[in-house]
């Protein structure tokens, strides 16, 4: 992804131009006093992060709320025991 560095105060007086860069997919860095403090990014990156973030795997409790609830049949993995001594 492409950047482009806005100073806070050019950033305040061309903030449509910085949203239409950031829609097109380059991440809009805004710095003050010469220090990156902010980034503008679109929407569809903020929602394609936070969901990488949140991960794909299910919750425990999700596990747990699809488990056979009627004394079904569900698929077992085919393990083996381990050796224990007693």
């Amino acid at each position: 992804m492409a950047e482009k560095t806005w100073s806070l105060y050019e950033a305040k007086n061309r903030f449509s131009a910085v949203v239409d860069a950031s829609m097109s997919g380059e991440a809009q860095w805004v710095t003050r006093r010469g220090e990156r403090v902010s980034v503008v990014i679109s929407a569809q990156e903020y929602e394609r992060l936070t969901a990488i973030e949140k991960g794909s795997a299910p919750g425990f409790a999700s596990l747990l709320l699809d488990m056979p609830q009627d004394d079904g049949e569900f698929e077992r993995l085919p393990l083996q025991p381990r050796d224990v001594q007693l």
